[in-house]
C-alpha cells in the first residue's frame, strides 16, 4: 500500500480509535470494519471533516457470508474456487424468535474523496438481528437510496431510516431475497403469461436442480508452460 494511503490510514485510526478496526486486504485496498452502533458517526466524520473528505458514495452492496470459506470439491482434479453447488429446494424462513449468526450479513460502503484522490471501503455486519438490519445513510449520502433498496430486495437486509425501502430489481409479488446463500440458483416460482387467464401467472418452477459441475485441471502436454507464447512471439 502506499504511503498516501499509509497515512490516511493512521489518520483514521487516531480519529477514531476503537469504532473501527482494519481489515486486511489481499489486492490492498484500504478497508476498515465498523460496528453498526457507530456507523452513522464514523460516516458523517468521514464526510464532513476535511482530513478525510470523502464526499461521493460510490456503491453500497450487501454480502452474505454463510459458506464464506469452505470449499466446495474435495479432489485435485478440479478447482476448488470459481463454482458452486445447487441449493436444494426448500424454505428458508426463520422463525421470529430465531436468530443470524452475527456475522453472517454485512454492508460495504465504497467511499471516494475527490479532492484528496483516495478511496475507503467500510464495512459493517448486521448482527445477530432477524431480519438484519443496520442504520440508513440516505441523509448522509443521497446516492445511498437506491443502493439501500438494493441490498435489501436481494439480501433481505432493512436499512432503518430509510424514506422508501422497497423492492427495486425484483417483481412486486416476488417472496425471498435471491442472493442469499440459502436460495435455490432456480427460485421457487416461474412467470409466464397464461392466454386463458389473460394475465401473467405464477407456478412452481418446474426446473430441475442440478449441481454444477466444475472446471478439470488439465495437465497433459497441450498445456505445457514450454508450449505457451512468448514475448512477441
Amino acid at each position: 500500500m502506499s504511503e498516501r494511503y499509509e497515512t490516511l490510514a493512521a489518520r483514521i485510526e487516531e480519529r477514531f480509535d476503537e469504532q473501527v478496526e482494519r481489515v486486511d486486504s489481499i489486492c490492498g485496498e484500504l478497508t476498515y470494519e465498523v460496528n453498526k452502533s457507530a456507523l452513522r458517526d464514523v460516516a458523517m466524520a468521514l464526510r464532513d471533516e476535511a482530513t478525510f473528505g470523502f464526499e461521493v458514495l460510490i456503491d453500497v452492496c450487501g454480502v452474505d457470508y454463510l459458506s464464506y470459506g469452505s470449499d466446495e470439491w474435495t479432489t485435485d482434479s478440479a478447482t476448488g474456487t470459481g463454482f458452486s453447488r445447487g441449493v436444494s429446494r426448500r424454505e428458508v424462513i426463520l422463525d421470529e424468535a430465531d436468530t443470524f449468526d452475527p456475522r453472517r450479513f454485512a454492508v460495504v460502503y465504497h467511499l471516494l474523496s475527490v479532492n484528496n484522490n483516495t478511496r475507503l471501503r467500510l464495512r459493517c455486519f448486521t448482527g445477530e438481528d432477524n431480519p438484519p438490519i443496520v442504520p440508513s445513510l440516505v441523509d448522509v449520502w443521497s446516492a445511498a437510496d437506491w443502493f439501500e433498496r438494493e441490498a435489501f430486495d436481494l439480501y433481505g437486509i432493512l436499512f432503518d431510516g430509510h424514506p422508501d425501502l422497497r423492492r427495486i430489481l425484483t417483481d412486486y409479488g416476488f417472496i425471498g431475497h435471491p442472493f442469499r446463500k440459502d436460495f435455490p440458483l432456480y427460485g421457487n416460482v416461474e412467470v409466464s403469461y397464461d392466454t386463458d387467464k389473460g394475465r401473467v401467472a405464477y407456478q412452481p418452477v418446474s426446473i430441475e436442480p442440478r449441481t454444477l459441475v466444475p472446471r478439470v485441471i488439465r495437465d497433459d502436454n497441450r498445456y505445457s508452460e514450454d508450449l505457451k507464447d512468448t514475448g512477441n512471439g
